[in-house]
């Protein structure tokens, strides 16, 4: 089956005779004649009678049974009826869409056929007595009303509409009345439609003339109070006081006030009368936005035989005041926001209102408290929530949102809505380590897989983002270094740790280590040999030589000669030990100490340049040969050793030294005749000569630092510490030399090949006593210092 969907209108005057045409569907649904039994079209209307029904014959569609438009559709215009087509033989559905017109069969109607009055004879010309109007069933012309009164020589009919629905009827006495000669007036009140024919509707009106009571209260204000009362008003507050005069006598003044009808019909249950006072209130609050206008017909009775009674009308305006506050709803929520989303992007949307009139119903809204959101609109009522600046959710990983609305009245009235905002992570962290360049001291002779250092890379960002792995980066391939194999220990002096979160894509975050390895005293002092091939001795002006040695430890001993003058003044250098220790620094600092014998002696030995001199003139009492015991110590803890023994042969003159050097086997080399002056030559000389080495070497010293100050400069903050370094520069005799400032030093020697540069913090060993520094400031500046 295939339905097939449609859609017509039809137009049929109400009361139409049954069997006429309303259309013709054949078009429509393409019916022959006789199709329409054949296929059982038929008429569905909401499983009622609709009154019309497709012809089996023609197939067009007629009227069936009365329509009756008041019946159908009561007051409503248009009257509008949608039908149901239905098919089965195929199934189609067709839309038919009826409207039943009006036409004017129904008569005005009044709500009595006869109403009564009592008016006394003395009522004066210009009274007014209301009258219950009719009623048309009718819309459109078809029930507007017009109202004529039968010819009377005393009543005439006044008619007043407060809008076009409503009309109030009044019958006007015109010319004062007699009992005796009219006792009773029968009248007859015609209402008459706009129809084409027009109906009419009756009511008689029997008015019966008494007599006595001929003066009605009358009001003081024309017949008409207007009062404007603000909506908040109390339950039992007085609305206005209304004030009726009757100028009889007696019982005949005696009257009472009442309401006896309001417009809208439901307020007169809102307001009440004294009867005696005139004082009208309150007897349920008003609502502006219910209804803004009440009219109020108030009757003054008297207690006269017959009664009569004056009018006046009431009308109220009830003034808006601001009762209702605004309403905010969020109709739609895009949560969370990422935190890389762009200013503009739209968060939530929401709608604002408020009951209230003019300035009490014109709202503003506001955010509460200051954050990247803010408030667009575009429409009345409606309002965008908008990012206005970038977010960052490390800062701040959440927002509670308070939109504020704010109506204009006075004073005014607000309400809030809370928004919560939650900011989801992207990863715009990088790691970054709690330090650039990490300084990291190691021990000499660390076994291996020690932990040297832990560096610690932070990641703000959550999960994933900020999930932080950790690897050895070597800057000059570029490649990661993996944990297995050996690597040379220098490759390690300076290297970069790698921290990458686990995000997409990952950032990474660098960290530079610069390693320092502190030296442990592991290496005993060791002799070296003289200058002149002999062990552990250099000659000197005076002649020295040295004899054969054998290996130097902390068990064992070194046996050295020398040969010095009977009558050699105090301070001449006979001899001087050499030593080198392959510690560093402060390991490697060496001194020099008479071991044997205590006390006393005729020589001693430089605590730090190792030179063996006379401590006074040398006398023959003082025996030909003296042996001494020189002990050599490092500054380690624990300090290690080594010893060696002089053996100083004391002779007279040069005559006697050459002899005996002739016939050394050991190549002893004696002063010439004039050895004195020799020797002075010779120191003289040697003095000439430390200046030199001095100079050049300061020269070659400074080029070196200024290089070292250009070559590293940019990377002197990886020698910072928690306080100023102290740089130590170990010489082969134990010198040493220090620099308060945050740069690097160099020490250069022509000696034994030795590289040694030590930085030296405050937790380290404190440099030498005042003693040691002057005893190394008095040491011969001829001494090598290793670099």
């Amino acid at each position: 089956w295939s339905v097939v969907a449609g859609q017509v209108r039809y137009s049929v005057a109400e009361e139409a005779k049954v069997g006429t045409v309303v259309g013709r569907l054949s078009q429509e649904l393409g019916l022959e004649a006789g199709d329409a039994e054949a296929r059982r079209v038929r008429v569905v209307w909401q499983g009622r009678r609709a009154g019309v029904e497709v012809s089996g014959a023609s197939g067009a569609l007629v009227v069936s049974s009365r329509l009756d438009r008041e019946e159908l559709c009561g007051k409503s215009a248009p009257c509008s009826l949608r039908l149901e087509l239905l098919q089965e033989r195929p199934l189609r559905v067709f839309h038919v869409e009826l409207d039943v017109t009006d036409i004017n069969d129904n008569a005005p109607l009044f709500p009595v056929n006869e109403e009564a009055f009592n008016i006394a004879e003395s009522s004066l010309p210009g009274s007014r007595f209301p009258l219950e109007g009719a009623s048309d069933a009718d819309v459109g012309a078809n029930a507007e009303l017009s109202y004529t009164l039968s010819p009377s020589d005393h009543f005439t009919l006044d008619v007043k509409s407060s809008d076009e629905n409503t009309k109030f009827l009044f019958l006007v006495l015109s010319k004062p009345l007699d009992r005796e000669t009219v006792p009773v007036h029968r009248l007859v009140l015609t209402a008459t439609d706009g129809g084409r024919p027009s109906l009419t509707g009756t009511m008689e009106l029997v008015i019966t003339v008494l007599d006595v009571n001929d003066n009605a209260p009358q009001f003081n204000q024309s017949s008409v109070y207007k009062v404007q009362l603000p909506e908040n008003g109390a339950e039992g507050s007085m609305v206005v006081r209304v004030n009726a005069m009757d100028p009889d006598e007696g019982i005949n003044k005696e009257f009472s006030y009442s309401i006896v009808s309001a417009v809208p019909g439901a307020s007169r249950d809102s307001f009440s009368i004294h009867p005696k006072t005139g004082e009208v209130k309150l007897t349920k609050t008003l609502d502006y936005e219910d209804v803004r206008f009440h009219e109020l017909h108030i009757e003054a009775g008297d207690k006269g035989t017959p009664p009569l009674s004056g009018h006046c009308s009431v009308e109220l305006e009830v003034l808006d005041v601001n009762d209702n506050a605004p309403e905010v709803w969020v109709t739609s929520l895009s949560v969370p926001v990422s935190e890389d989303a762009s200013v503009g992007t739209v968060v939530a949307l929401l709608s604002v209102s408020d009951r209230d009139s003019g300035a009490n119903g014109r709202v503003q809204c506001s955010v509460w408290p200051t954050s990247p959101f803010g408030l667009e609109t575009r429409f009345l009522g409606s309002y965008s929530l908008v990012l206005r600046e970038a977010l960052d959710r490390e800062r701040v990983s959440e927002y509670e949102v308070e939109v504020r609305a704010e109506d204009g009245g006075k004073p005014p009235l607000r309400a809030s809505r809370g928004v919560r905002v939650p900011v989801c992570d992207v990863n715009d962290n990088a790691p970054a380590f709690s330090q650039a360049v990490y300084t990291v001291l190691a021990r000499e002779n660390e076994a291996a897989g020690a932990e040297l250092a832990r560096v610690w890379a932070r990641d703000p960002d959550e999960a994933g983002n900020g999930r932080v792995s950790y690897s050895l980066w070597e800057g000059v391939s570029g490649a990661s270094v993996s944990g297995g194999g050996w690597r040379p220990a220098s490759s390690y002096v300076s290297f970069e740790v790698r921290a990458v979160d686990a995000g997409e894509p990952p950032l990474v975050g660098n960290a530079t280590v610069q390693l320092f390895v502190v030296d442990e005293n592991d290496n005993a002092p060791v002799l070296l040999p003289p200058a002149g091939g002999g062990p552990g001795l250099d000659p000197f002006a005076g002649g020295v030589v040295g004899g054969s040695v054998e290996a130097a430890s902390d068990a064992g001993s070194e046996t050295l000669w020398a040969w010095a003058a009977w009558g050699a003044p105090a301070g001449q250098v006979v001899a001087k030990i050499r030593a080198v220790d392959a510690d560093s620094g402060y390991n490697a600092w060496l001194r020099y100490e008479v071991l044997e014998p205590r006390g006393k002696g005729p020589f001693r030995v430089g605590l730090y340049s190792g030179e063996v001199s006379t401590a006074r003139a040398l006398e023959e009492a003082d025996g030909p040969r003296q042996r001494l015991v020189i002990v050599v110590r490092d500054h380690g803890e624990p300090s290690r050793s080594a010893t060696a023994t002089l053996s100083v042969s004391l002779v007279e003159g040069g005559e006697k030294m050459l002899a005996v050097g002739g016939s050394s086997s050991s190549g002893l080399v004696l002063p010439a005749e004039g050895g004195a002056a020799a020797g002075s030559a010779s120191a003289s000389t040697n003095v000439w000569l430390v200046v030199g080495i001095c100079a050049v070497s300061s020269v070659f010293v400074l080029a070196l630092v200024l290089y070292g100050a250009s070559r590293w400069a940019p990377r002197s903050a990886v020698l910072s510490g928690p306080a100023p370094a102290t740089l130590v520069c170990a010489s082969e005799v134990g010198s040493w030399s220090y620099s308060q400032r945050q740069s690097r030093s160099l020490c250069v020697a022509d000696g034994a090949g030795k590289s040694d540069l030590m930085v030296f913090s405050p937790n380290l060993p404190p440099p030498p006593s005042d003693s040691a520094s002057k005893s190394t400031s008095q040491a011969e500046p001829s001494s090598l210092l290793d670099t």
